[in-house]
C-alpha cells in the first residue's frame, strides 16, 4: 500500500455535532450511530486494490466492484478487485466480532478496512465508504465508523401497475440506488401489469413486466444484499381484469364493466365478489404463477381497499355473516394457500383497523404493512396494532403520487413521524410506498428525496436531524449541491401547486362520456364535498353545475396561480443554475419540465375558472394560446417518460391534457 498521510483532522467527537458545526464537510444518507474521528487522512493511491475476503458471500463481489468504480472516479486511476487473504489498499472482511454493530469502517495509517456482519453488514459499511469518497475524492480522513439499522427491515414499495411501467434499466439502476442508501427490501405493486398465462385481456396494452424481467431483477436485487418480495393484489383493486369479457362476472358490480375509463375510478371498488368460488382460483392462480419466480420466502397478498365488499353480489351473505367475518374467511383461506407453499404472509392492515376482530382470525405469523399516509399522522392504529400483539411493518409515503412536483415536507413529516411510531411500538421494519395514482404522471425521478428520507429514518431515526439539516444533506449527498439548497427549493416549488394535476383529472373525469356528469367522481372528490349532497339530490345532474362548484370550492388556490407562477419561475432559474453547477443536466432537464407543466397547470386552473365566471382572468396568454402550450409541453413529457418507462399507459396522461386544450379552445 502506498498511503500519503496529510493534515490533521477533527479528534473523537460525536458526528451529529460535527456535522452541525461543519467541521466534517461531508455527509451520510442515512447517518451512521457512531463516528470517531482520528488524526490526520489517508490518501488512496490513484491505482490501487480492493481485496474482498471470500466469507463475505458476495459472489460476484459486487460490493468491491462498486467501491472499485466510485474510487476510480475520484482519483483518476485504475483500482482492481481480488479475493483470498491477502492484503489491499481497502479490504473487507466479515471474521471479526463486531459486539453487535452492523458493521465498522476504520479508516486509518494502518489502512483501511470494513469488517461486517455477514454480506449485509459489508455491503452497508461499503455504501458509507462510498458516499464518503464520493465528497472528499482520494483523500479520507482518518475515523472509525461503528454503524447498525434501528429497523432490520427497510424496504421500498414502488407502484408499477397505474399508468407507468418502468424500464428495466431504470428499474436496475433504482436497485442500486436502494443499495447505496441501505434498503434491503424492495416490492412491485402489481395489479394487472405482469404477463400472467392466460389473461393476455387483462394485461394487454400495459407494457407488462414478464418472468424473465422479473427473474433479472431478482437476480440483480439479490447480488446487491436485497430481498425482492412478491406483491399482487388478489382482493380488491381489480379494475382491469373486472373490466374483461371474460371475468367481469367475478366482480361485486360486473354491470360497471363497460363504464368508461377513468383515471378515478380505477381508485375504487372493484372488489372480488368471493361468494363466487371462482375468485378464489383466480385470486390463487395470481399468486401460484408469481411465487416460483422470486427468491424471497414471502409473499404480499395485498388485500387493501375492498372497497365493495359486501355491497354488491355478496350483499345477501354480508347481512347474513358480517362484512368483517367474510373478508376473514377468504383472506384467511389465502393465507393457508401461501403458507402451504413455505412463504410467509405480508399484506396491508387498512381493513384489519377497520376491522379489529379480523387480527386474531387470521395467522399470528402475518406481517400487517400498517400504512398511514398523513404528515401529522399520530400513533393510534400503530398502537392499536401493536395491542392485539400483531406484527408489523410501518409504512409511510414518499408523497409523489397525483402530482408533477414531490411534496417534501408532507413526506418529511410522515415519514419521519411513522419511524418513530414504529419504534415506539415494536415495528419489525418500515416499507416506503411510493405511488402513482391517476396515471403516474409522477416521474419517478422525482421520488429521490422521499427516499432518502425514508432511508434515513428507516435506519436512524433518533440522528436528531431536522427537515431543513436533511434536505441539504441529500442535496450535497445525491446531487453535489454543495450549497445544499437544492431539495428545499424543489420543495417550496411543490408548495406552488394552485392547480394540481389531480384536481384536472377530476374536472375532465366529471364527464360521462356521453356529455352527462359522472356521479361516481362526484363522490370521490373532495372540492366536490361541498355541493354533493345538493348535486345528488338531482336526478340529472348538470355537467356544467359540477365542474363550476368544484371550481368555486377551489377558488382561492386557483387565483393565488398568478403570485405563484412567479415563485415557479424563480425556483426554475435557481434549479437549473444549481443543477448545472453540480454538473448534472439530466436532473436539471427532468425538474425544470415539471415546473414548467405546474405553471401550466395553474393556467389551466385560472383560465377554467374564468371560463365559468368564477375569476376573472385578466393577464396572460389567451386560452387558445395556452392549449398550444400545454400540446407542445406534452410532447416533451412524453419523451422525458420513455426514458426511465416503457410506453405502458402514457396515452391515459396525453388523452387528460390533449382533452383539456379541447376544452380551452372552446372558452
Amino acid at each position: 500500500m502506498s498511503y500519503k498521510i496529510s493534515g490533521a483532522s477533527t479528534p473523537q467527537m460525536d458526528a451529529t455535532a460535527a456535522k452541525r458545526d461543519g467541521t466534517l464537510g461531508w455527509h451520510v444518507i442515512p447517518e451512521p450511530s457512531a463516528i470517531e474521528m482520528g488524526e490526520g487522512a489517508v490518501t488512496l493511491p490513484s491505482s490501487g486494490v480492493v481485496a474482498e475476503r471470500r466469507g463475505v458471500g458476495d459472489r460476484e463481489f459486487v460490493f468491491a466492484r462498486q467501491l472499485a468504480a466510485d474510487v476510480e472516479r475520484v482519483s483518476g486511476g485504475r483500482w482492481t478487485v481480488t479475493s483470498g487473504d491477502g492484503r489491499g489498499d481497502v479490504v473487507l472482511r466479515s471474521d471479526r466480532p463486531l459486539g453487535g454493530w452492523s458493521y465498522v469502517l476504520e479508516v486509518s495509517v494502518d489502512g483501511v478496512t470494513i469488517d461486517g456482519d455477514g454480506l449485509e453488514g459489508v455491503r452497508d459499511g461499503v455504501q458509507t465508504l462510498r458516499q464518503i469518497v464520493r465528497q472528499t475524492g482520494p483523500t479520507i480522513p482518518c475515523m472509525t465508523v461503528r454503524d447498525r439499522p434501528a429497523f432490520r427491515t427497510r424496504g421500498y414499495y414502488l407502484d408499477v401497475t397505474r399508468g407507468r411501467v418502468p424500464t428495466m434499466d431504470w428499474l436496475e439502476s433504482w436497485v442500486d440506488r436502494l443499495c447505496l442508501y441501505k434498503y434491503n427490501q424492495f416490492q412491485l405493486y402489481i395489479e394487472h401489469s405482469f404477463r400472467f398465462e392466460g389473461l393476455s385481456e387483462v394485461w394487454r396494452g400495459a407494457d407488462p413486466l414478464t418472468p424473465s424481467d422479473i427473474l433479472e431483477l431478482d437476480s440483480y436485487c439479490t447480488a446487491r444484499g436485497i430481498e425482492l418480495v412478491p406483491s399482487v393484489s388478489t382482493f380488491g383493486h381489480q379494475y382491469a381484469a373486472l373490466r374483461t369479457k371474460s371475468l367481469r362476472g367475478l366482480g361485486e358490480f360486473p354491470e360497471d364493466a363497460d363504464r368508461p375509463f377513468s383515471l378515478i375510478e380505477r381508485m375504487k371498488h372493484h372488489t372480488l365478489n368471493i361468494t363466487d368460488e371462482r375468485s378464489y382460483g383466480f385470486a390463487t392462480s395470481l399468486i401460484d404463477e408469481l411465487m416460483p419466480l422470486f427468491r424471497s420466502d414471502r409473499f404480499n397478498i395485498c388485500a387493501d381497499e375492498t372497497f365493495d365488499l359486501g355491497k354488491g353480489r355478496s350483499r345477501r351473505e354480508a347481512g347474513r355473516r358480517g362484512v368483517g367475518a367474510m373478508y376473514a374467511e377468504f383472506v384467511g383461506r389465502l393465507c393457508r394457500h401461501v403458507a402451504d407453499k413455505g412463504h410467509g404472509v405480508m399484506m396491508w392492515a387498512d381493513v384489519a383497523l377497520e376491522h379489529p376482530e379480523i387480527v386474531g382470525e387470521l395467522p399470528g405469523d402475518v406481517v400487517w404493512l400498517n400504512w398511514q399516509y398523513e404528515p401529522d399522522v399520530d400513533d393510534g392504529k400503530v398502537a392499536a396494532l401493536a395491542r392485539s400483539g400483531a406484527r408489523q411493518m410501518v409504512c409511510p409515503a414518499v408523497w409523489c403520487w397525483n402530482a408533477l412536483l414531490p411534496r417534501v415536507d408532507d413526506a418529511w413529516n410522515n415519514i419521519s413521524r411513522m419511524a418513530r411510531h414504529g419504534m415506539a411500538h415494536g415495528a419489525s421494519g418500515m416499507l416506503v410506498t411510493d405511488w402513482g395514482d391517476f396515471g403516474h404522471v409522477n416521474d419517478p425521478r422525482m421520488s429521490i428525496p422521499g427516499m432518502a428520507i425514508g432511508a434515513q429514518q428507516a435506519w436512524n431515526p433518533d440522528a436528531g436531524l431536522d427537515e431543513r439539516d436533511m434536505l441539504s444533506r441529500i442535496s450535497t449527498v445525491e446531487y453535489g449541491d454543495r450549497s445544499g439548497e437544492l431539495v428545499g427549493i424543489l420543495g417550496r416549488a411543490s408548495s406552488d401547486a394552485c392547480f394540481s394535476w389531480g384536481d384536472l383529472v377530476a374536472y375532465i373525469e366529471l364527464d360521462d362520456g356521453r356529455g352527462g356528469c359522472n356521479m361516481e367522481v362526484v363522490r370521490a372528490v373532495d372540492a366536490l364535498k361541498p355541493y354533493r349532497e345538493t348535486l345528488s339530490g338531482s336526478v340529472a345532474v348538470d355537467l356544467d353545475a359540477a365542474r363550476a362548484s368544484m371550481l368555486e370550492t377551489l377558488r382561492d388556490g386557483i387565483g393565488g396561480g398568478r403570485d405563484a407562477n412567479e415563485d415557479l419561475g424563480l425556483c426554475e432559474t435557481r434549479l437549473a443554475t444549481l443543477l448545472r453547477a453540480a454538473g448534472d443536466p439530466s436532473t436539471a432537464s427532468v425538474w425544470t419540465l415539471a415546473v414548467e407543466g405546474q405553471c401550466l397547470l395553474n393556467e389551466v386552473g385560472m383560465a377554467l375558472a374564468a371560463g365559468h365566471g368564477i375569476l376573472r382572468d385578466d393577464a396572460g396568454r389567451g386560452p387558445a394560446e395556452l392549449a398550444c402550450e400545454l400540446e407542445r409541453w406534452t410532447e416533451r413529457y412524453s419523451g422525458t417518460w420513455r426514458e426511465v418507462s416503457r410506453q405502458s399507459e402514457l396515452s391515459r396522461v396525453q388523452h387528460v391534457l390533449w382533452r383539456t386544450a379541447d376544452i380551452l379552445r372552446s372558452i
